[in-house]
């Protein structure tokens, strides 16, 4: 899926409610910026809190409001606000107001950061993420969490300390036996108290 994102282009992602559509890509910006329009309807939220190990975000509110959680603090923004994240600093966005958020959103530097959103977007179209907007399959989330590490990890985990927890996982999803492999592992770290 890279460079396959073009300015201009817009993708939602209909579990989660949001809208991107893009500004500036990888491809258009030599890999230095992603821009984009964001939208999130009302009851929208990011899935899951995340950390961007290389990258700095900063969302500048345009219209509605969004609730920010940025390391340990919540931050509401309104209209002319802009919340800026740092890289290693954990952070989640949700909309629990009436009324759609707008925004434009700057990552630094762009990375594969447009790709991870289009192949969650196709994973929601064909019905493949639970509700909350995460893929149904563990394997299918580990092979994302594994190539998108260095654009998005989960909080309280390095990225190598990440690759090593979704190993078995990533194993059943690449390769054809891996998934009676994988579960045999996982259950083997269970046994031992892993």
């Amino acid at each position: 899926m890279v460079g396959m994102i073009t300015p201009g282009q817009t993708l939602e992602n209909p579990v989660t409610g949001e809208r991107f559509t893009f500004v500036h890509t990888a491809a258009s910006t030599g890999g230095e910026l992603l821009a984009f329009d964001f939208a999130l309807r009302p009851g929208g939220a990011v899935p899951i809190p995340h950390v961007h190990p290389v990258q700095t975000e900063r969302f500048a509110v345009q219209a509605g409001r969004l609730r920010f959680r940025v390391g340990l603090r919540t931050v509401l923004a309104g209209p002319g606000e802009v919340v800026e994240v740092a890289p290693g600093v954990a952070h989640s966005f949700a909309n629990p107001f009436a009324e759609e958020a707008r925004l434009r959103v700057e990552v630094r530097p762009a990375l594969a950061m447009e790709d991870m959103f289009a192949e969650v977007i196709a994973l929601a179209r064909a019905g493949r993420l639970t509700r909350r907007g995460l893929p149904r399959s563990p394997f299918v989330l580990a092979d994302l969490a594994r190539r998108y590490d260095q654009e998005a990890h989960a909080p309280l985990l390095s990225v190598g300390a990440q690759r090593l927890l979704l190993a078995p996982l990533v194993l059943g999803a690449r390769h054809p036996r891996g998934a009676r492999v994988a579960a045999g592992l996982a259950g083997a770290l269970t046994l031992m108290g892993g």
